[in-house]
């Protein structure tokens, strides 16, 4: 449903949000390693959040990246859908035909059509916090 490159990025995200949390920055390579995702790669995706101003760069030994604590609990997980794959997982035919729409529906339209609405209102009403509750209580995973 999403391309590699948004679950890195959510990946990525929250666990640069949990590092934050505990007033902790992050380099790519921790990063990378801890969402076991090629580095290079985990690069790009940082880079690209970092532009949509989701996370925040710090250069210096020091440095890392990060996310300021009061915006931990307004990010939702659309505007880092949004910032990866833009409006992709919300448009397009459930089988992938190019002419499928309400007027010419496929035979799962009016099901997937259903299914990205629920998408949808998950992913903008699923905060970085909330995602970061589950890995403080051991309950969820970033690693395979």
């Amino acid at each position: 449903m999403f391309s590699k490159a948004c679950e890195y990025g959510i990946r990525a995200s929250t666990y640069i949000a949990l590092k934050s949390l505990e007033g902790t920055r992050v380099n790519f390579k921790e990063i990378a390693e801890k969402i076991d995702s090629p580095a290079a790669f985990t690069a790009k995706v940082l880079q690209q959040l970092t532009r949509c101003n989701i996370i925040s760069s710090v250069k210096g030994p020091s440095g890392g990246f990060e996310i300021d604590n009061t915006k931990i609990p307004e990010i939702k997980l659309s505007q880092i859908v949004h910032a990866i794959d833009g409006n992709k997982v919300y448009e397009g035919c459930g089988l992938g035909l190019k002419q499928c729409n309400a007027n010419k529906p496929c035979p799962v339209h009016d099901r997937f059509v259903q299914v990205r609405n629920d998408l949808q209102n998950m992913l903008e009403n699923t905060s970085l916090y909330d995602l970061t509750i589950g890995i403080e209580e051991g309950l969820t995973f970033l690693r395979r």
